[in-house]
């Protein structure tokens, strides 16, 4: 009888292990997905892109700027899907622009657009790197794109009225820089650069006045004393400019090239 139980109880026990791997996998089932070595693969490479992408940012904090870039070069070779991609570019592209790897980094920068139509950030970058490679053409057409996609941001108004400055378009830049101040009237900045499309349309009065609201918003703004010491003297106000050129030059102790220029421009004018 007790051999009998004990039997019985064997299989029953036996019976009830082997029912959840029944249920679990009934005949005719594929193996679980886990095991299906396409899954597993995919993935072992997000796990690899996630850890390459905190190594990347760190290298970034620390300013190890080639780490950073193997990290992201690596993250690139594996191409994750959006947004993981694009923004590994982009990654890319800043520590390219840091090791002035310019060409690089603008590659990288136009892949991640190309890859995300709506990424500002990068359109923001890919202009201040075209117009370190002297590619006005380019800045000037992703500037454009910037301010269609972004009509009120700042940084698309400031980063095309930049460009339109350099490439001979003041009133695109006079435009820009209008709209920026009548959202932030106290950005000095904006007015200097206002002011400089002012004297590239020959309206004198209108830059003097923006290089002074200028420097009543940031007294110690040398180049903008030194803009508007240049309008002074053109204006045949030599005593004016002079002063404006020697303070100039004081406050530009962090900027030898604009210091020397203020020196010598306060030099060449007669001391009454």
């Amino acid at each position: 009888m007790r051999l009998r139980s004990t039997a019985l109880a064997c299989a029953l026990f036996a019976a009830c292990a082997a029912a959840p791997r029944a249920q679990e996998y009934p005949v005719g089932a594929p193996a679980p997905r886990t095991t299906s070595a396409p899954v597993m693969h995919t993935m072992a490479v997000a796990r690899e892109v996630s850890e390459r992408f905190r190594l990347g940012l760190d290298a970034q904090r620390r300013g190890a700027w080639s780490d950073a870039a193997a990290e992201f070069e690596r993250i690139v070779a594996l191409h994750p899907p959006e947004p993981r991609y694009s923004t590994a570019q982009y990654d890319l592209g800043i520590a390219y622009a840091n090791e002035k790897r310019l060409d690089d980094a603008a590659r990288a920068f136009k892949t991640a657009i190309a890859n995300d139509s709506g990424f500002l950030a990068a359109m923001a970058n890919l202009i201040s790197v075209d117009i370190a490679r002297h590619d006005l053409r380019d800045a000037r057409s992703v500037a454009d794109r910037f301010v269609a996609a972004a009509p009120d941001s700042a940084r698309a108004l400031y980063s095309r009225g930049i460009v339109a400055l350099q490439s001979g378009d003041p009133a695109t830049a006079q435009n820009d820089f209008g709209r920026l101040l009548r959202n932030d009237p106290q950005y000095a900045v904006a007015h200097y650069n206002l002011g400089l499309a002012q004297v590239q349309l020959g309206r004198y009065p209108a830059a003097e006045q923006e290089f002074t609201v200028a420097l009543d918003l940031a007294p110690q703004y040398a180049r903008a004393r030194f803009a508007l010491a240049t309008i002074l003297l053109r204006e045949g106000k030599r005593d004016d400019a002079r002063a404006q050129f020697a303070r100039a030059a004081g406050d530009a102790a962090g900027d030898p090239a604009l210091q020397n220029l203020a020196l010598a421009a306060r030099d060449a004018i007669h001391a009454p």
